[in-house]
């Protein structure tokens, strides 16, 4: 009796081939240069491969890999960089460092004593943060390390690192399109029609989730972006984590962190995390506490309370130590992370340019609505602060309010230091102007 002979295990990802099907490379209907234009788009990683792959040597005949080989998970270290880089030594001994640490994130390396997946994160991020070459390098490796992973738990901590990585770190804006292409293939629904395994995980580990964030985080971060690189900490790595599979009310827009509430809070004009932030600073005291919204409350207390009301928790404040300090520290962290400010861009030149009452109101009454709304409803908040028996207590008249809060509010629309630094008095003037003399009471019992 013969046995049918075992077929080794399906990859738990499509090959190159797969990823980009002949039948999707050339439409009949196009044809000459288009054709041509729309198979390089399609081949985008394979091309870009193709043209800056630093091909490596194997066997004892010393045989170049081809393209695909390189483009393919493998086990094994690498012994020279993924991308032909300059000469320099230390950035061939970077690359391969960087991909050792991957590896070691991906599962498919043992980790050095003390190394923790937080750790090898920044590890990563620093090694790559001072030259494009190198960011681009990362990238490459990860696009690899996620085409052909037989391996799933690998595969979707490779898509994890990716996401990560995309909150601190950007690709050269040569290196982006490309990025981009790899990852929006693998957002295509028919993704886990072609390859039916993976339409079986969970939606949490469905790739096709962890690309479309990978994709919203390059768009934030990329040459066309608001965010900027950055070294991060291990407190900020765990949180880009934890975001992959729950939005976060940090860091989006207005519009978005109202679409997130929609579903909990129909009704509700403003945002809730803003409103309630704002009257946890009122139930803890703030208005007696010396030096509110100034001083920095205690790290860990912040983050803590970040998390909880990232995830609609509420805390009960009776038994425990936490101070105004938290929450007032929290409310300006949410302003500040807006991705688009909250007086946008447009409107900035006007607001530095008066300290005139009326015609502050004039530029308020032309943001946009949402905006108007929140930027008012905090104007209120502070001018509760604004009189004099709450400033005999914490010490924060208009002036002082409004040099902490116009930063959280304006953005400098210039990269030189010298316009940055004088504009800075010219914000504080402005938003002064806003706590002085706006009339709020429209919003006094508004949510």
């Amino acid at each position: 009796m013969t046995r049918t002979p075992r077929l080794p295990p399906p990859s738990l990802k499509p090959t190159i081939q797969q990823i980009f099907p002949p039948s999707e490379r050339a439409p009949p209907n196009l044809g000459g240069i288009t054709t041509t234009l729309v198979c390089m788009k399609e081949c985008d990683i394979e091309k870009f491969a193709a043209d800056n792959l630093n091909l490596h040597s194997k066997g004892i005949f010393r045989k170049k890999s081809s393209v695909r080989d390189m483009l393919s998970w493998t086990p094994e270290p690498i012994s020279r960089p993924m991308l032909a880089l300059s000469r320099d030594k230390t950035d061939k001994k970077t690359a391969i460092e960087l991909f050792k640490l991957v590896q070691i994130y991906m599962g498919d390396r043992k980790a050095r004593p003390g190394m923790s997946l937080n750790s090898v994160v920044i590890d990563i991020i620093v090694a790559a943060l001072p030259q494009q070459q190198l960011r681009d390098e990362l990238y490459v490796q990860l696009c690899r390390q996620t085409t052909e992973n037989p391996k799933r738990d690998s595969l979707i901590r490779g898509w994890e690192l990716m996401a990560i990585c995309l909150s601190f770190v950007p690709p050269s804006p040569t290196f982006q399109p490309t990025l981009l292409n790899y990852m929006n293939r693998h957002r295509d629904p028919s993704f886990a029609t072609s390859f039916p395994e993976v339409g079986k995980w969970p939606i949490h580990v469905q790739i096709s989730h962890y690309a479309t964030v990978c994709c919203r985080r390059l768009d934030r971060i990329g040459s066309h972006g608001r965010r900027q690189a950055k070294r991060p900490t291990e407190d900020e790595v765990e949180q880009a984590r934890n975001q992959i599979l729950r939005v976060s009310m940090f860091g989006n827009t207005i519009a978005e962190v109202m679409e997130l509430q929609k579903d909990k809070f129909p009704f509700r004009k403003l945002p809730w995390i803003q409103t309630t932030l704002s009257e946890h600073v009122l139930l803890l005291n703030g208005k007696q506490t010396e030096g509110i919204f100034r001083v920095s409350a205690d790290v860990d207390e912040v983050n803590c309370l970040k998390s909880r009301l990232d995830r609609w928790d509420v805390p009960d404040y009776k038994n425990s130590m936490v101070d105004a300090h938290a929450p007032a520290s929290l409310l300006k962290l949410w302003y500040r992370e807006l991705y688009d400010p909250l007086i946008p861009d447009q409107f900035y030149e006007e607001c530095v340019n008066t300290e005139d009452a009326e015609k502050a109101k004039e530029i308020v009454d032309k943001l946009p609505e949402l905006n108007k709304l929140v930027l008012t409803y905090l104007v209120h908040f502070l001018q509760q602060f604004s009189h004099a028996d709450v400033v005999s207590c914490t010490k924060m008249d208009s002036s002082n309010l409004a040099m902490v809060f116009a930063p959280n509010c304006l953005r400098c629309t210039s990269d030189d230091p010298k316009v940055i630094l004088e504009n800075a008095r010219k914000e504080m003037a402005f938003m002064r102007t806003l706590i002085q003399h706006m009339d709020t009471t429209h919003v006094a019992n508004l949510t």
